[in-house]
């Protein structure tokens, strides 16, 4: 079903083309039981209005759906990993998109500090960006587009939390070989990731000679995503109780991203 909603429509809605994108991917209902009340587009829609606008959940709009059901299924997503399947099927089709693999055979590695709220929940304090919160770790191809992301306490040094985010992935890509990532990975991370991933840890430092801000080959992809998932005032702290609920908050974000633009993409040309 592609009908728009009978509402007034938000600049974070779905699309009739966007809807059709992402609908296959979304858990079949159960039968039997009680009628729902409300479509999962319109679910979706008040996610990506929580993620857009950054309120909280109690403060969605009237016209969306209550705030209780809402969160019911961005929680049920969570669980069951929807919103982890739904970003891989995305990915796998913008990647194709552009006349790549499915799989990438390269990816790159980063972490983002960011304050976290009175919310009780793992925290820790980040002595080199002098932040109390938590850390998020990414591993993005070489389009930018999530491959894993992992939430831990800001007090876990990088080449620790790199640890969680690629034992996680290390057998889901087979066609990857090389992971770029900054001098802060540097040391024994090399022979972990060469003896437990098959990989080889490429690290990207920056030049002594040079001053001020500096483009470095390959880490300037990951620091767009971070740029894109910016655009999403939900994450500009990390609000939730659960490292599981936060790194949920970012598969959304990526997945509205993605929609959009293969919705974009798909759309004809005007002659």
């Amino acid at each position: 079903m592609t009908e728009q909603p009978s509402r007034k429509m938000y600049s974070t809605d779905l699309t009739n083309a966007q809807w059709q994108r992402i609908e296959p991917y979304l858990p079949v209902s159960p039968t039997g039981g009680r009628p729902r009340l409300h479509s999962l587009r319109e679910i979706l829609n008040a996610i990506f209005y929580i993620l857009r606008a950054g309120c909280v959940w109690r403060l969605l709009p009237h016209d969306l759906p209550p705030w209780k059901t809402v969160y019911h299924y961005f929680r049920l997503w969570r669980m069951d990993g929807t919103w982890e399947a739904i970003n891989t099927a995305l990915r796998v089709e913008v990647r194709a998109k552009e006349g790549r693999e499915p799989e990438p055979s390269a990816a790159i590695l980063d972490s983002q500090s960011v304050k976290t709220t009175e919310v009780p929940g793992v925290r820790g304090y980040d002595a080199g960006k002098k932040v109390k919160g938590r850390k998020r770790h990414i591993l993005v191809d070489a389009m930018g587009l999530l491959l894993m992301v992992v939430v831990h306490a800001a007090s876990i040094q990088d080449r620790d939390g790199a640890k969680l985010v690629l034992a996680k992935v290390a057998g889901l890509f087979p066609r990857l070989q090389l992971v770029w990532a900054d001098g802060g990975y540097a040391g024994k991370l090399v022979d972990w990731v060469k003896t437990v991933c098959a990989w080889t840890l490429e690290i990207i430092k920056r030049s002594d000679g040079v001053k001020g801000f500096q483009v470095l080959p390959r880490r300037w992809v990951v620091e767009r995503t971070f740029g894109w998932l910016g655009r999403y005032r939900r994450l500009s702290k990390d609000y939730e109780g659960l490292p599981e609920t936060s790194e949920a908050m970012i598969y959304a974000a990526m997945i509205h991203l993605m929609v959009r633009r293969l919705a974009r993409r798909a759309q004809p040309v005007a002659a």
